[in-house]
């Protein structure tokens, strides 16, 4: 008799035959054994089962159907026992197995449909001709194991499930239904899932500003994707593969870039708030991004053109006009260190002939009804909800103060899976 790898648990339907039972069970060799059959098949278990077991199972129960034939009945006794019995037994998903070779119609498919959240592997014994992939005789007839896994053609449903709660930014949610396939399907298809939710997991990371964990996550996932390429994958993953290509390069460049200032994090800024605004439907928090953004642009443009730190401040190294203003205003009791707030950076900047300052104080009457706007918000300093229009306004602002070009931002992928 072959023999597979011990299984962790096996529900075997049972009506008047022991023979396939027993083949299941000393092939499977499970942990956890449950039978699913009548009342009257009970002391068949008893008298033509149990004795034959060549390694007992450490549990074993039974769920008992009134009728065999009626697809309803056992439906209802099977989703009423089984998650019950298969939470105290710690079955996982995917590590049950089914037996089908005893099944009536009406019990087959109602324990496939039962079972469905945990079970990755269905096998029956059936007459030879009827498919299977290995032929064995028991009791003299010639019969043929089959198993299949369900989940291989099923997966794509929930994989739209997943790639939809992707395209909305709930990363970690889609990270969630991308590992549960992978316990499901079979051994070919985990590697794409696996890789689809540390691409889904490294995008959350990313939007929590975590860019080591999101770079380090994303890097492994376009290997993995890339190969699935090679093998086809499902429709969509070859645009979805060159956005993550893309945003592995830009990750790069920010997590890798020694400088106290990084010169690509404003452009993430803008991305990010454009997410929340957009996507998230969020503009309180993508109006907060915005303002960091803006002290970005000015942080950026003070340390790479002029080696100054907003943080950090040597008076001396500033404009004559606003040296003793910041010695006066800007000092900070805690740490000792002068700190530039923001309008005074830009106004260093123009005072610097910076062509960024200058731009800033020319936008300034445009700019502080936006900045009023944020500083009233329940996120700012007040109880008014910020409006979605004001928030792309002072976006548009900084896009343009800062000459980024928004092709230049990142863009995160949209799953089409």
């Amino acid at each position: 008799m072959a023999q597979d790898q011990p299984v962790k648990a096996l529900i075997i339907t049972l009506t008047y035959e022991p023979a396939a039972a027993v083949y299941s069970i000393n092939r499977l060799k499970p942990e956890m054994l449950c039978f699913a059959l009548p009342e009257s098949s009970k002391a068949i278990v008893e008298s033509g089962v149990q004795p034959k077991i060549e390694q007992m199972p450490r549990r074993w129960d039974w769920i008992l159907l009134t009728d065999p034939h009626e697809f309803a009945g056992c439906h209802r006794a099977m989703s009423q026992s089984l998650p019950d019995l298969l939470r105290t037994w710690q079955v996982l998903p995917g590590e049950l197995v089914v037996d089908l070779s005893n099944a009536t119609p009406a019990m087959a498919a109602a324990l496939a449909l039962a079972v469905l959240p945990w079970t990755s592997r269905i096998v029956s014994l059936v007459p030879t001709g009827q498919g299977g992939e290995e032929a064995i005789t028991l009791e003299g007839k010639r019969l043929n194991w089959m198993q299949t896994n369900p989940w291989d053609e099923m997966a794509a449903w929930p994989r739209r499930e997943g790639s939809e709660l992707f395209n909305r930014g709930e990363f970690f949610a889609a990270a969630k239904i991308f590992r549960e396939i992978e316990s499901r399907v079979s051994g070919s298809g985990k590697p794409l899932y696996r890789a689809l939710a540390d691409a889904a997991e490294g995008y959350g990371w990313w939007e929590r500003f975590h860019y080591r964990q999101a770079w380090d996550r994303l890097k492994g996932a376009l290997k993995a994707l890339e190969m699935a390429l090679l093998w086809g994958g499902p429709p969509g993953l070859k645009t979805a593969v060159a956005d993550i290509k893309a945003n592995v390069g830009f990750l790069e460049r920010l997590v890798l870039d020694p400088a106290e200032v990084k010169e690509w994090l404003l452009a993430d800024l803008l991305a990010h708030a454009a997410r929340r605004l957009r996507v998230a439907r969020d503009p309180e928090g993508a109006m907060v991004t915005l303002l960091r953004a803006l002290e970005a642009c000015a942080q950026r443009q003070l340390f790479i053109k002029h080696r100054i730190k907003s943080w950090d401040v040597r008076p001396e190294s500033l404009p004559p006009a606003l040296q003793e203003t910041c010695r006066t205003c800007y000092l900070d009791d805690i740490d000792g260190k002068y700190k530039l707030p923001l309008p005074a950076q830009f106004r260093v900047l123009a005072g610097l002939g910076d062509q960024m300052g200058q731009a800033f104080l020319r936008t300034w009457p445009s700019m502080k009804p936006l900045l009023d706007a944020a500083a009233h918000a329940v996120l700012g300093h007040g109880v008014e909800l910020v409006k979605a229009e004001r928030v792309q306004q002072l976006y548009e602002v900084i896009v343009k103060l800062s000459g980024v070009a928004e092709s230049s931002l990142p863009r995160f992928p949209s799953l089409h899976l």
